[in-house]
């Protein structure tokens, strides 16, 4: 089969390696904003470019990834839906909920295949957790703690652009604990805090953030997120039960020593970032993509999928602004 790649970014490149090493894909065809950087990438991976995505759309595609600036996800993936191409596209659907929700409908109405890239869900400590969840070896859940932690922070630039912490950060963790518990986030609290660069209230952002999130069975999660994590990058997620309490992300590379005397530290060194510590996770996600495109399989993450999470996100920077508790009924744009 025939897989477009739009974008050639870092995320792009990850996903062309990825891609070029498939069973079942026969050519790679890749279009970025940048032609040079386009070239690079496909001259590495044995692909082959075009102009730009209308010419990518226009190749006889099987199926399009899309990894180009948050600004034309929507656009592409309505392109693609138009022209019948089932379509992957790394978070965010669209930079806003409206956009979201457009995307959402469009998709329904044709009943298009998009799986959107929320790679935690094909982590295997994240699915051993569902797992154990599902067949009730926790017990009833009454405490989810999951945190998300960058060594440092991205550029200025990307921080103008990101929407916030809670829709480009800790989104990825308001996702997981709906996929993990299979229950529904009702009530959000949130704060957050600034103690490094300027930018981050030049654009309106925090680059620390707390989250406490009440779900539809009562129990509670905590949510916490930093740009400061000197460290390593420490994602963790802690499923606390009546029976038994389940940790993902206690390993050799965890970036976190014990203050107890004689405790060893991990073993290992730790993450750098997200890409090194996913990487598993992440050619998973793109294997299931192309068995979507062979086969016809369910999506394994919907744009409805999507839109949930941002809906909680959406309800965590109103919180944030207006210092109150707000349920994430009142984002809702259905």
């Amino acid at each position: 089969m025939r897989i477009g790649l739009a974008g050639a970014g870092r995320i792009g490149a990850f996903h062309a390696e990825t891609l070029s090493r498939l069973q079942g894909v026969d050519e790679l065809v890749i279009a970025d904003a940048d032609p040079v950087r386009a070239r690079q990438v496909a001259d590495k991976v044995g692909a082959r470019t075009v102009a730009d995505t209308t010419a990518l759309l226009g190749s006889g595609l099987d199926g399009l990834v899309i990894a180009a600036a948050t600004s034309v996800h929507a656009s592409l993936l309505e392109a693609a839906i138009a022209a019948g191409v089932p379509a992957f596209c790394e978070k965010p659907v669209a930079p806003d909920v409206a956009g979201t929700v457009a995307v959402r409908d469009q998709a329904r109405a044709a009943n298009a295949a998009i799986q959107v890239g929320f790679q935690r869900r094909f982590d295997a400590g994240y699915r051993n957790v569902r797992e154990a969840l599902h067949q009730g070896r926790l017990g009833w859940v009454h405490t989810l703690r999951a945190t998300t932690c960058d060594p440092a922070p991205p550029p200025a630039a990307y921080i103008a652009g990101s929407g916030g912490i809670f829709r480009d950060c800790s989104v990825h963790d308001f996702d997981i604990i709906r996929w993990v518990t299979g229950r529904e986030i009702q009530t959000v609290f949130a704060t957050g805090a600034n103690r490094g660069a300027e930018f981050f209230a030049a654009a309106d952002d925090v680059a620390t953030a707390a989250a406490v999130l009440t779900l539809d069975d009562d129990s509670l999660a905590v949510v916490s997120a930093t740009r400061y994590n000197g460290a390593g990058y420490d994602v963790r997620l802690e499923v606390l039960g009546s029976q038994d309490s389940m940790s993902v992300g206690l390993d050799d590379r965890l970036p976190l020593r014990s203050a107890e005397p004689g405790a060893p530290k991990p073993a290992g060194v730790a993450y750098p970032n997200f890409m090194e510590r996913f990487a598993p996770a992440y050619a998973e996600e793109l294997t299931d993509f192309v068995n979507l495109v062979a086969t016809g399989a369910p999506s394994p993450c919907t744009v409805e999928d999507a839109l949930e999470a941002f809906y909680v996100a959406e309800a965590c920077e109103l919180s944030r602004h207006e210092g109150r508790p707000v349920q994430v009924a009142e984002v809702r744009r259905d």
